[in-house]
């Protein structure tokens, strides 16, 4: 018989939102990567629960029909609820608004994948804040919606409560990096391995618009320079030394990275680097100090700056909260 006090703590449940008409791809990320659905390579991190405001046996997009056993009232006990899509131009219900703001006001995550953040924005718990969806339905989202700002630059967005992402494989993205939030980058990274998967994706989805020119270069020089960097986080890295690594000049690396990004090349470096801090901090006994240098930061001071500002709590404090939740247990006091 197992201990109830060395027993692992149960998962998070996840409730994921299937509809008439559904995308199977679109429904097939979240249980794929929260509930490693199919996955023989990887353990769920997750208890999801695929439910319908009517269940029973529904159509999807793709001609088959899916059967769904679970009503809103999974909504009632899930700590995320999932949006995976949405149909443009039909009006989500009263009754399915009313459960997302239900489980927002009890302190559910909420999260809008692609089309997803319509029914987000249409039940008032994002006013006054910022969305993402597919950068193709971004002005009809705005127009729609005056109540949310709309961003067109990002793969996705999360504000805690509120989490959206931008259209099709961005929910990957977006889901994989709940995952690191919540399970730490060691899990997120064991996860995005068995998906044949980038832990981290760079970029934004300002990449995927379409503009009046295509480059016809089958090498980017910008992914070279990201690799470059990626093999050197510990280091100090001159921005002119970095330009010089892939044959630009810093004026026309700059350009081209926020081009390639929609950020700037310091910008996308420090989150590198916070990431890499992350994983050493999770994964292994390092001074702080010696995960400040390793990482690029120098030191712990440095680190302990950009880290409180990027995630809100200490390195040690990560650590100390990390390890509470591989053994069952958040610490009270990990300052």
């Amino acid at each position: 018989m197992t201990d109830a006090s060395t027993a692992p703590p149960p998962l998070p449940r996840v409730a994921v939102l299937a509809f008439e008409g559904i995308s199977p791809f679109h429904l097939s990320v979240p249980t794929l990567v929260f509930g490693a659905a199919g996955l023989d390579s990887a353990d769920p991190l997750y208890e999801v629960l695929v439910c319908a405001e009517q269940p029973g046996s529904l159509m999807t997009g793709a001609g088959y029909r899916i059967s769904v056993d679970a009503g809103l009232e999974a909504f009632d006990e899930a700590d995320m609820i999932v949006l995976p899509s949405w149909r443009e131009g039909r009006e989500a219900s009263a009754e399915l608004l009313g459960a997302v703001r239900a489980a927002h006001s009890r302190g559910a995550r909420i999260v809008g994948l692609c089309l997803g953040g319509f029914v987000v924005a249409a039940s008032g718990i994002a006013d006054g804040r910022e969305l993402v969806t597919h950068w193709a339905a971004a002005d009809r989202l705005a127009a729609g919606h005056p109540n949310v700002a709309v961003r067109r630059d990002v793969l996705w967005l999360d504000h805690g409560d509120v989490i959206t992402s931008a259209g099709v494989a961005a929910a990957l993205d977006c889901c994989l990096h709940l995952a690191r939030v919540d399970h730490g980058s060691a899990a997120a990274t064991r996860l995005a391995r068995a998906l044949v998967l980038a832990p981290h994706r760079s970029g934004s989805q300002a990449q995927y618009i379409p503009v009046p020119i295509a480059d016809p270069s089958g090498d980017d020089p910008i992914e070279r320079a990201m690799a470059w960097a990626r093999a050197r986080l510990g280091e100090p890295l001159e921005l002119d030394a970095w330009a010089a690594a892939v044959h630009l000049s810093r004026r026309t690396f700059t350009r081209r990275f926020r081009e390639r990004t929609a950020s700037s090349p310091q910008q996308w470096l420090l989150a590198q680097r916070l990431d890499h801090a992350r994983l050493l901090l999770e994964s292994g006994e390092l001074p702080i100090e010696q995960v400040a240098v390793q990482s690029g930061f120098g030191s712990a001071v440095t680190l302990r700056h950009h880290f409180h500002r990027r995630l809100g709590l200490s390195p040690a404090a990560h650590r100390a909260e990390f390890r509470g939740r591989e053994a069952g247990s958040i610490p009270v006091d990990a300052a």
